[in-house]
């Protein structure tokens, strides 16, 4: 959290790093985002790639969660073909944090490093 940035109404849009955005879905599985590079007159940026944004939802006890991933991919068709291993990724992480925000909430007591813990 420390290295986001705090917009604020002085700052201006980056010019250089302008994207047009599609979205294309199933309707079912989830969607594919493609954020396609623009020049700031708004034609194709050639010279850069796009970005590839899977997002799909996995249901929990406690409601829907969204999860999004970047797509490691060229085209759509690549994109679509790598959607289910990047989901699975994120939602691995997604786990892995969950686990570690648990260990960090649990572990209130502290134990000194080679004593023992003295109670009063």
């Amino acid at each position: 959290m420390a290295d986001e940035k705090i917009v604020t109404g002085n700052d201006r849009v980056n010019m250089e790093n302008l994207y047009r955005s599609e979205t294309f879905t199933d309707l079912g599985v989830g969607s594919i985002q493609v954020l396609r590079p623009v020049t700031p007159d708004g034609a194709d940026d050639t010279a850069r790639t796009p970005i590839f944004m899977g997002t799909a939802q996995i249901m929990t006890p406690h409601g829907a969660i969204p999860v999004q991933a970047e797509i490691k991919a060229a085209t759509l068709r690549e994109a679509c073909n790598a959607f289910p291993e990047a989901i699975n990724s994120a939602v691995e992480e997604l786990i892995q944090q969950a686990r570690e925000y648990e260990r960090e909430r649990a572990g209130g007591i502290v134990i000194p490093r080679g004593g023992k813990l003295e109670l009063p």
